[in-house]
């Protein structure tokens, strides 16, 4: 979810906090004084904001939005681990879902989050470990959703036909927020990026010296020997030819 904490500033950690729900209780919330994240430990808990279902467990945080009234129904009891924070802009006016894949290190930062809050001058520590929890569940939730993805990617990069209709499909997304997300999270897009894994193969074969040129190309993705050559060639500075001799004196 990087583009929802894209540019944060977060200007107060003002509780740290667990709430300890039992299995079937139901509570409203009115005016939401403050944003929260909450995860748990145990549990299950379904949020209800504007006729819309968001469920927070083991593998789903929650950001609950300032100024927003809602109603929560616990399904399973548990205890759930609750950050309450203000920043300088609006972050969102929804209960928005975030999947994570480690809770327990979420837990334990949140445990030292919890200590440190004892202290009035550990202000700034505070805020400093709240930012790297909102890194780590920025990561996490886009890792989650491009891990088929980077999977495919993973076993097929020297696959001409790859395309980004194909990856979006593998994550189950539009092909326009694969791009968007890939972007986020990579600094680059994917055909650029399946491009450098085609090229870092064809410099390791070009540097053991027992391939033709047209032969690695085609074993690396490319459409031909003529366009492997011209992308190499921008991409290392070197044509293909002239990067295995030098490999070869390298090796002597």
């Amino acid at each position: 979810m990087e583009h929802i904490f894209d540019k944060l500033v977060v200007t107060e950690v003002c509780d740290v906090h667990t709430v300890h729900n039992p299995t079937k209780k139901s509570s409203a919330i009115t005016n939401r004084k403050s944003y929260g994240i909450s995860f748990c430990r145990e549990g299950k808990i379904i949020y209800t904001h504007n006729g819309k279902d968001v469920v927070e467990d083991s593998k789903h945080a929650v950001i609950l939005p300032q100024g927003q009234s809602y109603t929560l129904f616990c399904e399973e009891g548990g205890a759930f681990p609750v950050i309450e924070f203000f920043c300088d802009r609006e972050l969102c006016n929804t209960i928005v879902s975030i999947p994570i894949e480690n809770v327990a290190g979420l837990i334990s930062d949140y445990e030292t989050m919890l200590s440190l809050c004892l202290v009035d001058e550990n202000r700034l520590r505070v805020i400093s470990l709240f930012y790297g929890i909102l890194h780590s569940i920025s990561i996490s939730s886009d890792g989650l959703v491009l891990r088929h993805a980077m999977k495919c990617i993973e076993e097929n990069f020297t696959d001409p036909a790859l395309n980004n209709s194909i990856l979006a499909s593998k994550c189950r997304i539009s092909e326009v927020y694969f791009r968007r997300l890939f972007f986020e999270r990579y600094k680059t897009t994917p055909k650029q990026y399946i491009i450098d894994m085609r090229i870092s193969r064809a410099k390791q074969l070009l540097s053991e010296g027992n391939m033709k040129i047209s032969a690695i190309a085609e074993m690396c993705g490319f459409s031909s020997s003529y366009h492997f050559c011209r992308t190499f060639k921008r991409h290392v500075g070197v044509t293909p030819t002239e990067y295995m001799m030098n490999s070869r004196v390298y090796r002597i």
